[in-house]
């Protein structure tokens, strides 16, 4: 014989003292956090194709390509769940000099890693900026 189903089974009532499992809710992001978390992301999957790149044009050996851009796209991908602090913000900065100074092994980096820089930048100021509207339209309205 087989079990029934959960789904038929009838709701048992919940035991004394305890609710029904409930999610955490979850923790507020500001638009800087998001948008910088954003960037860093796209910065991980775009390192992929340096990777292939370099590997391609034997500009370094396989291990240390696919080592490397691994490792990289392991570190952008962690950092992006860092942009909630101050610290993280600035592990961020940190990366994208990192990048820019990708170009010495392959030239072509420059150009995208001025790109991500840019980007970054940009994030980082509007993001502060809509946190600030979005702080004093919540004071306004009395929200706390």
């Amino acid at each position: 014989m087989t079990e029934p189903s959960r789904a038929s089974r009838p709701e048992q009532p919940a035991k004394a003292g305890r609710s029904p499992r409930q999610r955490k809710p979850r923790r507020d992001r500001g638009a800087r956090e998001s948008l910088l978390a954003i960037t860093l992301g796209l910065e991980a999957v775009m390192f992929f194709f340096p990777m292939l790149v370099t590997f391609g044009k034997h500009t370094l050996p396989p291990l240390v390509a696919f080592g490397g851009g691994i490792g990289a796209i392991v570190v952008l991908a962690l950092a992006s769940r860092l942009t909630g602090n101050r610290a993280g913000v600035w592990f961020g900065w940190l990366l994208q000099a990192a990048i820019l100074a990708t170009g010495f092994i392959e030239p072509f980096m420059f150009a995208v890693g001025a790109v991500f820089l840019v980007l970054w930048i940009y994030c980082f100021a509007k993001g502060g900026q809509l946190d600030r509207q979005n702080a004093a339209r919540r004071a306004a309205a009395g929200e706390g």
